[in-house]
């Protein structure tokens, strides 16, 4: 009981005897994918640029309140699958990603005291997504208009409206952070992003028949729900699939991941008056 309540005092002591230090800074790292697209849970050779702004306040030595603006890109082809039905599907998209998100940070150290500390995070997030591809011409193709799975088409009344673009993500990982200097807090953070969409790729469920999608969206639609037959050194191989046939798997949402170094910049000063800073950003004073 003695344990539960001291953890409780923790995190409910008065504002006025504790930190209460802004930070502004960014991060910059990478964005991975995980979906339809994918066999491995994160596909490395898929990663891309990241980069964001972030604005921290801390509400104590154990706990960080934070909001960030990020943006990132997504990519993946069945082409560098292993599986032969998704190399014959032939399928691959691009999609940019704008985020906010809101929420707090763990602090598991006394970083004024170590210097440092590892951390764990999470958070709500409002994300913007819109899957594209290259069709054989080479040309940027925006996908969800051409409802590829029968999206919004009177003929399926089953597979609802057109996805939505704006989406919520929970955002939560582990992070590491360590004072530079009594101004400077440098570290690195990993975050996973659960969605509640399978869409990010523009694959989810199943094929729908090729003369109602000609016939409703036209022959880019035909083209771009199909690719087997455009794969190089197989031309004409490929068959458009049956009405019905799998074309994705329904059963798992769509993921995402930004992960990269951060840098934070402190200003105000907390009632504690100064910051421990490592011997390492010692030795960088004169």
């Amino acid at each position: 009981m003695k344990k539960i309540l001291g953890f409780v005092l923790l995190f409910a002591t008065p504002l006025s005897g504790i930190a209460q230090d802004w930070h502004i800074g960014g991060i910059a790292g990478i964005s991975n994918y995980s979906g339809d697209l994918t066999e491995k849970r994160v596909e490395l050779r898929y990663s891309r640029p990241m980069v964001g702004i972030m604005l921290k306040k801390d509400i104590n030595r154990y706990l960080t309140v934070r909001g960030a603006f990020s943006y990132g890109v997504i990519t993946a082809a069945d082409s560098t699958n292993k599986d032969s039905a998704l190399i014959a599907r032939n399928l691959s998209f691009r999609s940019r990603i704008w985020e906010g998100q809101i929420g707090a940070e763990f602090n598991i150290l006394d970083i004024d005291v170590k210097g440092f500390t590892p951390y764990v995070f999470a958070s709500v997030a409002l994300f913007n997504f819109y899957p594209t591809a290259k069709d054989t011409a080479g040309n940027t193709i925006p996908l969800r208009r051409l409802s590829t799975e029968g999206q919004g088409l009177p003929q399926y009344p089953e597979k609802g409206n057109q996805y939505n673009l704006t989406q919520i993500s929970i955002p939560f990982g582990i992070g590491f952070k360590y004072i530079f200097t009594d101004r400077l807090t440098l570290g690195f953070e990993i975050g996973l992003r659960k969605t509640f969409t399978d869409y990010l790729d523009d694959v989810s469920g199943t094929y729908v028949d090729m003369n109602t999608l000609l016939a409703e969206r036209g022959a880019k639609a035909v083209e771009m729900a199909y690719r087997g037959n455009q794969r190089s050194g197989k031309a004409g191989q490929g068959t458009y699939p049956p009405d019905g046939a799998q074309r994705g798997n329904p059963g798992k949402k769509d993921w995402y991941a930004f992960s990269g170094l951060t840098v934070m910049y402190r200003f105000g000063n907390g009632a504690n008056g100064g910051r421990k800073s490592t011997n390492f950003s010692r030795c960088f004073r004169m």
